[in-house]
């Protein structure tokens, strides 16, 4: 019964042709300029990004929202000013909850460009400065929890979204 069941899983994976990814990927923001380690998570719904001094603004009329993001590894930084899609709540192990902007960012893993919505929060304390959840992930990703860096970036600049 249960080989059944796996040969259904196995046809259906090889149908929506899921890749697999280790449980930390590193990946490419901006265009190749940042390279970060990026957590896998399939227990979040949501994606998250370090950044710091945000601000939200207006411009002509639209919601926006300015941002730093530092490469980790180099300490080189940016600032970034990014359409503000919405705003989301999410309520933390504390039992308290922030209210976060969320923003769309092309994302580079393995050889897929993709672009995220991620939420902007203070990820300075945490290991991985890009949390990657189900919905980043969802209809092309399967993550295997007991691997890591099975992939390294290799977007080609054709498939760059912005």
């Amino acid at each position: 019964m249960l080989a059944g069941f796996g040969l259904a899983l196995a046809d259906d994976f090889e149908e929506r042709h899921l890749e697999v990814f280790g449980w930390v990927e590193r990946v490419e923001l901006l265009d190749g300029k940042f390279s970060m380690k990026a957590k896998l998570d399939s227990g979040a719904a949501t994606s998250s990004l370090d950044a710091a001094g945000i601000e939200r603004f207006r411009r002509d009329g639209e919601r926006w929202v300015r941002f730093t993001v530092t490469d980790p590894e180099s300490e080189n930084h940016v600032t970034l000013e990014k359409p503000l899609i919405r705003n989301v709540r999410i309520v933390r192990h504390r039992g308290d909850h922030q209210r976060r902007p969320v923003i769309e960012l092309p994302v580079c893993i393995g050889d897929q460009r993709r672009v995220v919505e991620v939420n902007l929060i203070d990820r300075s304390n945490f290991i991985y400065p890009l949390l990657l959840g189900r919905s980043a992930l969802e209809g092309y990703a399967l993550i295997d929890s007991g691997s890591t860096f099975l992939f390294s970036p290799q977007c080609s600049p054709e498939d760059n979204d912005g």
